[in-house]
Formats: C-alpha cells, structure tokens, sequence
C-alpha cells in the first residue's frame, strides 16, 4: 500500500498544479484528495466541485490503515486503485438475474448484493452509477466512507446530492463531472497517506503551496 518516493513525471505534475490552484487553505486530508482527484481528471473545478468533511476522512484514513474492505460499482474504478484488493460485485453471479427480478439496474443489484455480504465499516465508491450510489446510501450498513463521484447528465447531480442530506460519512461532488478515475483517485490518497506510518493520527502536508505534496508525520 506504501509507495516509496514520487515519480519525476508527478512531481512535475503536482507542481504545475500547484502554480494554477491554491489549495492550502484545506486541511490535510482535504487538501490530499483535492489534489490527487485534480491530478486524475488534470482540472481544477475540482478545486471548488468536491465536498469534504475532515473528520470523515480521518475516519476513513483509520479504517483503512486498519485493513476495511473496498467495494467499487465497477471494474475501471476497482482498477484505478493501487496496492490493495477492491471487491467488485457487479462481477458477482446472480447479479443480472437480480437486477431483473426487481427491475432494477445491474449496477444497483449488484450493490444490494454486496450490502448483504459487507458489514459496518466498508469503504463504498462510486465512480459510475448513479443508481449504485442510491443503493449504497438506502442500504449500506454504517459505512467507514462513501466516496460518491458518478459521472453523467442522468441521475448523478441528484443522487450526489442524495448523499450528502444522508449525513453518511462522504466525498462527492456537486456537479455532473466525475467518474472511475477521480473516485479512485480519492480512495489512492487515503490508501497513500494510510501507507507512511502506523501512528494513530494521519500525517500533515507540509505548507508548501508552490510545490509538490509531501507528507510529513504529527509529532
């Protein structure tokens, strides 16, 4: 899960993004999602687009330093995150036949499928279907964090926005942009940060705003 130092090529990335955004207002946590997600996408709505609770991410950050399972609604997003297994159900047998029984999409069976087999403190993400966010916010048992980031013109606005009055543990986005690359993107920088130490407390970015991130432990 760790990673032990920054591609050349990122760090030059990150440091472009940097002289076009300012982000250190944000807080640790925020500020690493932040900038992976913009990093993924290389568009800096996101600066503005995404919604970030810290004490959210804090707790996300331990569950998965502590090893919680990942579900993703599809195999692109499952692929974009590095180092760990991630559990896709929509892979799972059964899925079509469920989807059909209750008229539903494949997408949301497959989710309610994976709500019977995961308990509380599961990490959820959601880079593609919105009615797979909808089925995750109706039925998932007391999620760690739902990273909810569908994109699309039908549905994703809304069921983002459905996420956020769940009071569910969250990252989402306010607006149609999103997708695969950037859910996982959010997931890879708490799996990163998660990675650099077993202290009880995430690490800080260090303020350097013109730079690249780096990631220092709290004393």
């Amino acid at each position: 899960m760790g990673r032990d130092r920054v591609h050349p090529i990122e760090a030059e990335s990150m440091r472009i993004l940097a002289s076009r955004v300012d982000l250190s207002h944000l807080k640790p946590l925020s500020r690493a999602v932040t900038e992976r997600v913009i990093h993924s996408a290389a568009d800096i709505r996101y600066a503005e687009d995404l919604v970030l609770d810290e004490a959210a991410l804090e707790r996300a950050w331990t569950a998965l330093r502590d090893g919680a399972p990942i579900v993703a609604d599809s195999r692109m997003v499952a692929a974009g995150i590095t180092s760990v297994a991630v559990e896709v159900p929509l892979t799972w047998d059964g899925v079509a036949e469920r989807a059909r029984a209750s008229g539903t999409t494949r997408s949301a069976a497959a989710i309610e499928s994976a709500c019977e087999r995961f308990g509380p403190g599961t990490i959820w993400v959601v880079g593609n279907a919105p009615t797979a966010l909808e089925a995750v916010i109706a039925r998932a048992p007391d999620p760690a964090l739902v990273v909810g980031l569908p994109v699309g013109f039908v549905g994703a606005v809304e069921s983002k926005s459905h996420l956020r009055d769940s009071g569910l543990p969250a990252v989402s986005n306010r607006s149609e942009l999103g997708g695969s690359a950037v859910a996982a993107a959010a997931v890879n920088a708490l799996l990163y940060t998660a990675s650099l130490g077993s202290g009880s407390s995430p690490p800080v970015i260090a303020p350097q705003p013109s730079t690249p991130t780096y990631l220092e432990e709290r004393p």
